[in-house]
C-alpha cells in the first residue's frame, strides 16, 4: 500500500471501511478525498455519498424513535433526559449535514467539470438539507426547506442533458417529490 497515492490510499480505507460498516471511518476517509482539488470519479461520488448517507441514516432513525417515544409517553417522569438525548441526537445531525454540505459547497460543486457530478453534488445538498428541516421548526425549518428546494431546482435544471432514465435524474426526480410532497404536507397541516 505504500505505492499508492494518498489519495489512492483514502480509497482503499473508505472501502475496507465499508466492508466492516464503519461508517464514520468511512467518512473521514471520503472527507480527504473530497477536498483534495481534483474532481472525484463516479465510484469516489458513490463512496462519499454511502459513507455520509449511512452516518446519517443511523442518526435520522435514532431522531425518530426517540421523538416516537417523547410522542407516545407524553407524561414519562424521564421526560427532560429523553428530551436532552434527542437535543444530542439532533446536534450529531446538525454536525454531519452541515459538515457535507459545506464540503459540497466549498470543495465538491466548484470543482465540477460534468452536468452528471454537479446534478449528482446538487441532489446531494439538497437531501442533506432535507435531512436537516427533519427535525426543526419554525423559520429554520422554512430555511433549510428552501435550500433543499433550491438545490433540487437547480439540480434539476441542470440534469436536463441527462437521458430521463439516467439514475441520477431519476433520484433527484424522487427526492425532490418527496421534499416537495413534506413542504406541502406541513403547509397543509399550518393552514389546517
Amino acid at each position: 500500500m505504500s505505492e499508492m497515492s494518498v489519495r489512492d490510499q483514502n480509497v482503499f480505507m473508505a472501502r475496507l471501511a465499508e466492508q466492516a460498516e464503519r461508517y464514520e471511518d468511512m467518512v473521514e476517509f471520503m472527507r480527504r478525498v473530497a477536498i483534495v482539488p481534483q474532481e472525484l470519479s463516479l465510484d469516489e461520488r458513490n463512496l462519499l455519498s454511502v459513507a455520509y448517507k449511512n452516518s446519517v441514516g443511523a442518526r435520522r432513525q435514532a431522531w425518530r424513535a426517540i421523538h416516537t417515544y417523547m410522542q407516545k409517553m407524553a407524561s414519562d417522569h424521564a421526560m427532560a433526559e429523553i428530551a436532552a438525548y434527542r437535543r444530542r441526537v439532533e446536534d450529531e445531525l446538525n454536525e454531519k449535514c452541515n459538515d457535507i454540505i459545506k464540503i459540497l459547497d466549498s470543495d465538491l460543486v466548484p470543482k465540477a467539470v460534468s452536468s452528471e457530478a454537479k446534478v449528482f453534488y446538487l441532489k446531494m445538498r439538497g437531501d442533506y438539507y432535507r435531512y436537516l428541516a427533519e427535525f426543526t421548526d419554525g423559520s429554520q425549518r422554512d430555511a433549510y426547506a428552501a435550500a433543499a428546494h433550491e438545490s433540487y431546482q437547480t439540480a434539476n435544471e441542470l440534469a436536463v442533458p441527462l437521458p430521463p432514465t439516467h439514475p441520477i435524474r431519476l433520484g433527484l426526480a424522487l427526492n425532490f417529490s418527496v421534499s416537495t410532497m413534506r413542504s406541502t404536507s406541513t403547509l397543509t397541516r399550518l393552514v389546517s
